[in-house]
């Protein structure tokens, strides 16, 4: 069985991305990592070059920013990456740039791929979220945030990235998935109010020219942690090993009053059977589980 990891990342230093935490938290499980880097305003090649292992290979695409319509740039650039992987590749692990995955995980992890490696029904690894938050002690727990999304994929060219490269489909169908006991942390959420105000104001340039004038209207001079969200859970749990550093390092506080619910009557109703059964009732699905 033959695994390569695969990722897409620009502006990795001037948005504060942790794409070399996220890089190094699945390098024990790849035969190796094809890491697509566009055009960079900073020193994101050299920062990608830095990671010393030799199961990395760079390529380097240059993004269109004119491509625009609902975030489709970032799926054809992960499109891109994903067909620079080996052919002989049986399992294609994606991750994004702010998105990690925990040591524990790695053997449950493993065992998913060696089981469905030979059953080409399964098209999918299906993996739980974790949304980190304002800081590394709060999780979003609405609905908002999606709760499961497809990780892993068969080496199949007909598997492409869907809308804005949060999942994949395969000829325009859902994939055939498996759920697996593993959760991917995201951390797009966490980093300091001004990178978060930098990279929000710029972020629009993958949508229309409406909605990047919406999310620059966002924010102001910093943005605010404490008035953006509708419903957190304190996190208890450990962070990977791999961004034990980078927490260390953190220069700011937010302070987040998670008592506060702020959702429409019928969202809470939702909410509250979520967390009262463990079930996420009419939620939109990108794949099939099987």
């Amino acid at each position: 069985m033959k695994v390569t990891g695969f990722t897409i990342v620009r502006n990795a230093v001037l948005y504060d991305y942790p794409v070399v935490e996220s890089i190094l938290s699945i390098l024990p499980l790849v035969d190796e990592f094809v890491v697509s880097v566009g055009q960079s305003e900073d020193g994101t090649l050299e920062l990608i070059r830095s990671i010393q292992s030799e199961k990395i290979r760079i390529v380097q695409s240059h993004w269109d920013d004119k491509l625009r319509s609902g975030g489709s740039i970032l799926a054809i650039e992960t499109d891109k990456a994903f067909q620079a992987i080996s052919p002989d590749t049986d399992w294609a692990f994606y991750l994004q740039a702010d998105e990690v995955v925990h040591e524990k995980y790695h053997p449950a992890i493993r065992a998913a791929m060696e089981q469905y490696c030979s059953d080409q029904h399964i098209e999918g690894l299906l993996f739980k979220y974790l949304h980190f938050y304002g800081n590394y002690d709060h999780v979003g727990d609405s609905r908002r945030w999606y709760d499961r999304e497809i990780r892993i994929i068969r080496n199949d060219p007909a598997i492409k990235s869907y809308r804005d490269a949060q999942g994949f489909r395969k000829n325009g169908e859902k994939l055939r998935v498996k759920p697996i006991e593993a959760y991917i942390y995201h951390y797009g959420w966490v980093k300091h109010p001004e990178k978060q105000k930098l990279k929000r104001e710029n972020f629009g340039i993958f949508w229309s020219e409406d909605q990047e004038k919406e999310f620059q209207k966002e924010v102001k001079d910093i943005f605010d942690y404490t008035g953006d969200f509708d419903s957190l859970d304190r996190f208890t749990g450990t962070h990977p090993n791999v961004m034990k550093e980078r927490i260390a390092q953190k220069n700011w506080d937010v302070q987040l009053d998670i008592s506060r619910k702020n959702m429409p009557f019928k969202y809470r109703v939702l909410h509250f059977i979520e967390k009262k059964f463990g079930k996420r009732l009419f939620a939109y699905r990108n794949y099939r589980v099987v």
